[in-house]
């Protein structure tokens, strides 16, 4: 069960222009706020966007500085192509309808832990809801303007604050992607 949601699980970069369903993204965020974090500290937060046109803004945002100079790879895949497969891409959120900022207190250690857990138990939600998604990077440059600094003003969140990343949600444009086999030697267990 839990498995085969992981393993159905792909990083959708085409989206329908399909607005998922409030309830939907309530059980999404749920999901996110039952995530495992540092200590129990409970320090993150998230903010969705289920707007697409402001999605579409804040995606723009996400591509306005980004620096391919900094890419480890050269490819991600020729179905659901990437902004390293595909420099004309200008939205990061590729479209997807509804966005959730995943923000976290910038002097504690283990922000960027919260957070990626926090977006993996949504994306994991969103597959078992049959609603597609990827996690997107670049928080922290997205959101590193007088444009993003009054965004995050008037969405309440605090001083103190900077965005670990994205998942962007969604319908798929097209059909499901294959899973890429596994690479041998990831695995070791030592007794």
């Amino acid at each position: 069960m839990l498995m085969d949601i992981i393993k159905a699980r792909h990083s959708i970069r085409k989206y329908t222009g399909e607005q998922i369903r409030r309830d939907d993204l309530e059980k999404i965020l749920e999901a996110g706020n039952f995530a495992p974090n540092a200590g129990g500290g409970q320090r993150s937060m998230m903010v969705a966007i289920h707007n697409k046109e402001l999605a579409a803004h804040v995606g723009k945002m996400n591509m306005a500085n980004f620096d391919r100079s900094h890419l480890a790879g050269g490819f991600v895949s020729k179905e659901q192509p990437s902004t390293i497969d595909d420099p004309t891409i200008k939205n990061g959120f590729y479209h997807a309808p509804t966005v959730v900022c995943v923000f976290c207190q910038n002097n504690f250690l283990f922000k960027t832990a919260d957070a990626f857990c926090m977006m993996e138990n949504m994306i994991l939600q969103a597959t078992e809801l049959g609603i597609a998604s990827c996690i997107i990077s670049r928080g922290c440059e997205t959101f590193d303007s007088e444009e993003g600094r009054r965004l995050m003003d008037e969405w309440g969140v605090p001083e103190g604050y900077a965005c670990q990343g994205f998942v962007i949600l969604g319908y798929i444009d097209g059909e499901q992607p294959k899973s890429k086999p596994r690479k041998p030697g990831r695995i070791k267990i030592i007794e």
